[in-house]
């Protein structure tokens, strides 16, 4: 899936860089596999702001995905890939043998009317999902669970993916997207291949109004506001602003926030490259 600049025929489009949608085969969503997604516009059941710079948008409905791929050895055809407005990926919808449908993460590669998998039956291929005991060394997997039977958790954005490094006992070790190198059980469940529209990072919405209709509102700079609303406000003309920190004075860019003592921290064999 590739990307597309457009003519400036408008000041909005000048630098407009948009997904092509040359794999999208299907642009309404399955009713079945949909339901109703609330806004909140950042406020709690007491009608109180809880985060600032949310509202508006255009609505949405929650396609229903399949992250656990618990359905083991039923063949599923692949009926559509489609647009979710939900997550930067696209997800791909399944039709499996016994008639059940679901959506799953649609991989890098994956297209209408080939066949997915799940399960001991499962080759190496893309779009299929297996155990991390079963998988080959080296392979370039998705959608990893954390624990058994969880649910995909790692690696769902679009143009994502970790690497199987090796295998001792019962723990895989994986190669993450953010560069940390950690432990997990070889009985999770991941899914092989990479995350489908990987060109994503090159998008750029061109005007303002392209990030309302996504439900942002526009965001203010603490170095803009007043010494009473954020740490880094005030000062005679335009000030640094001091030390970068949020709203609430806690130090960031480069204040470690992680607990010393997080349980899962045994689990980690290298942190994260800064």
């Amino acid at each position: 899936m590739g990307i597309k600049k457009l003519r400036p025929t408008t000041p909005g489009q000048r630098f407009k860089v948009v997904a092509d949608s040359g794999e999208i085969t299907k642009t309404s969503p399955e009713k079945s596999l949909v339901v109703a997604k609330n806004r909140t516009g950042g406020r709690n059941n007491q009608g109180k702001m809880t985060m600032r710079y949310i509202g508006g948008g255009h609505k949405k409905k929650v396609r229903i995905i399949d992250f656990k791929r618990d359905k083991k050895d039923v063949p599923g055809k692949v009926a559509s890939i489609e647009y979710d407005p939900n997550r930067t990926a696209n997800i791909a919808l399944i039709n499996y043998a016994d008639g059940e449908k679901r959506y799953i993460i649609a991989p890098n590669g994956l297209k209408a009317g080939m066949e997915v998998i799940s399960g001991p039956k499962a080759t190496p291929d893309v779009g299929h999902a297996m155990l991390l005991q079963d998988i080959p060394l080296g392979t370039l997997v998705h959608n990893i669970e954390l624990r058994p039977g969880q649910g995909g958790k790692i690696a769902r954005s679009a143009g994502s993916y970790a690497q199987l490094a090796a295998r001792d006992g019962k723990f895989a070790t994986m190669k993450m997207p953010s560069g940390e190198t950690r432990m997990i059980l070889t009985t999770c469940t991941a899914t092989i291949g990479t995350v489908s529209n990987p060109e994503h990072n090159k998008e750029s919405s061109g005007k303002a109004g392209r990030s309302r209709w996504l439900g942002r509102r526009p965001r203010v700079r603490g170095v803009a506001m007043n010494p009473v609303d954020h740490p880094m406000g005030g000062g005679e003309g335009r000030a640094s602003g001091g030390h970068p920190r949020s709203r609430k004075g806690l130090i960031a860019k480069g204040y470690k926030t992680r607990a010393r003592k997080k349980s899962s921290n045994r689990y980690i064999i290298e942190k994260r490259k800064k």
